[in-house]
């Protein structure tokens, strides 16, 4: 078989999904659009009819879901789920690719990949880097690490769901960037819910602010941008000049909103989270650098 009809095999095989919450049925539904037959398993039985109804085929068993194809996806809570679901399977695992897009920890999942090899699967950790309704969309992109050769054997299919951004070979990377993403996501949908109620103290809706506050949050990659040409390359080399901001600057204004929201009776656990990171840096003499300096202390908490 040459290479062009290895690639539409390839193109044309039956994957397997495991886990069918919203995010698993779109993964099926956007395989089964690209002519891919796609074999499913869930614990809960009644959420795989949608996909069944457009095609999908279910599987009675783990191990028959498993064996039904090279390509075997994996969209559950989290790493315990995939132990619970393929314990009883593991004979079936040989020489197929375990793609685990769950979350869990970067330690949990090299554990996974191990425990996968040890049974003579293939493993690529992986972490969709958009809701469930983007999946294979233009914008979605799904970051990826494991052995590059399992990579490239199903880079076509996997491209379906979103662009690939392989990270390298150690398991735990994309999943240390998938955790890193939701920080910032997680971080800021807190900060956005924080300042919402902090102007509805004063009568306005939400309706009327969160268009503002949603604005602000969409400048900050502008912002960021503007200040150096290629954000990170002075946290590098360890610089932190103060010359558009400092840490004493910042602090000032992360202790007017303890202040504001203290007086507005609001939860305090947010902002005091940031008005330490300040305090800290300026404790430790480091007043006049670039709010980016608070990263030691979070580097090294204390």
């Amino acid at each position: 078989m040459n290479e062009q009809q290895n690639r539409t095999t390839r193109q044309n095989s039956t994957v397997t999904v495991i886990g069918l919450g919203p995010m698993g049925q779109a993964m099926t539904r956007t395989l089964l659009t690209a002519g891919h037959p796609v074999t499913v398993w869930n614990r809960t039985v009644s959420r795989a009819d949608g996909v069944v109804s457009d095609g999908a085929t279910l599987a009675a068993t783990p191990s028959e879901a498993v064996e039904a194809s090279d390509l075997v996806i994996l969209s559950l809570t989290d790493y315990q789920a995939m132990y619970d679901i393929l314990d009883g399977a593991t004979e079936s695992l040989a020489g197929r690719t375990l793609v685990n897009l769950s979350s869990d920890t970067p330690d949990r999942t090299r554990e996974a990949a191990t425990w996968a090899a040890g049974h003579g699967a293939a493993f690529l950790a992986g972490g969709v880097m958009v809701p469930a309704p983007m999946v294979g969309t233009e914008a979605a992109h799904v970051y990826y690490s494991g052995r590059d050769e399992a990579m490239e054997r199903h880079l076509t299919t996997l491209t379906l769901l979103g662009t690939p951004k392989h990270l390298g070979e150690d398991p735990g990377l994309a999943q240390m960037m998938y955790q890193a993403q939701l920080a910032v996501f997680l971080t800021t949908l807190s900060g956005l819910m924080h300042a919402t109620a902090m102007l509805g103290t004063a009568g306005m809706k939400a309706k009327e602010a969160l268009p503002e506050l949603l604005s602000s949050a969409d400048s900050i990659g502008d912002i960021l941008r503007a200040g150096e040409e290629t954000p990170g390359t002075a946290l590098d080399a360890g610089e932190h000049p103060g010359d558009l901001s400092t840490v004493t600057m910042m602090g000032a204004t992360s202790d007017h909103i303890v202040e504001t929201s203290t007086s507005l009776g609001l939860d305090l656990a947010l902002p005091l989270a940031v008005q330490a990171h300040y305090r800290r840096a300026i404790r430790d003499g480091h007043g006049g650098d670039n709010w980016t300096r608070i990263i030691d202390s979070i580097r090294e908490p204390r």
